[in-house]
């Protein structure tokens, strides 16, 4: 198993008690949503009662900032990790194909951290924002060196680079182990970028 598609740790998290409700928020917040979500659910979860919840984290959305920081932190590691190539065709490819396959591989985790940002509160958004500014800063600056060298036709960076990034992420919105493996999924969006820029 590839760092790409290698399972999220947790073991920050402690005591084992907090690690158990967060991976249980994951769980929850992916199959009901955050709104749709109750203390009780998750605390079900974690096998430990609703009180119990308040003792690790003092509010449910909380519980959401946590999962959803380390989520894009996790993502933007592995986007920095697969940037080793030196043409700019080869960096994206490298970079779409990486960002695809974990989003496919944790698409639990993903579905939550991508589309239950409306929920946090406008401190906590601000901390993630940042991180999702810096995944956007290293695809970008893989498309202004290819616009710079010649081998990218990109008229608008800003607006590619949501494109590119928005084909892997969506994965996570769909993605069953059925569909297929992350990493040959991530080969397919890679080759489907790289088309979409290509001069």
């Amino acid at each position: 198993m590839s760092a790409v598609t290698s399972p999220l740790v947790w073991e920050h998290v402690q005591p084992a008690a907090a690690r158990r409700l967060l991976t249980g928020a994951i769980d929850a917040f992916a199959e009901r949503g955050f709104q749709a979500t109750t203390t009780r659910d998750i605390a079900s979860r974690a096998g430990m009662s609703p009180a119990a919840l308040y003792v690790h984290y003092p509010s449910k959305e909380r519980l959401l900032f946590e999962i959803s920081r380390y989520g894009h932190q996790a993502a933007l590691d592995v986007l920095r990790s697969a940037d080793t190539d030196s043409t700019p065709a080869d960096r994206l490819r490298s970079l779409v194909s990486a960002f695809t396959a974990w989003h496919a591989q944790h698409h639990t985790i993903a579905r939550v951290v991508q589309y239950e940002l409306a929920a946090l509160t406008p401190e906590h958004l601000g901390e993630v924002a940042a991180i999702r500014r810096a995944i956007s800063a290293q695809l970008e600056e893989v498309l202004h060196a290819g616009v710079a060298d010649g081998s990218f036709a990109v008229d608008d960076l800003p607006g590619t680079t949501l494109a590119v990034l928005s084909l892997s992420i969506d994965v996570a919105r769909w993605y069953t182990p059925h569909r297929g493996d992350p990493e040959t999924l991530g080969k397919l969006y890679a080759d489907l970028a790289h088309r979409m820029v290509q001069a």
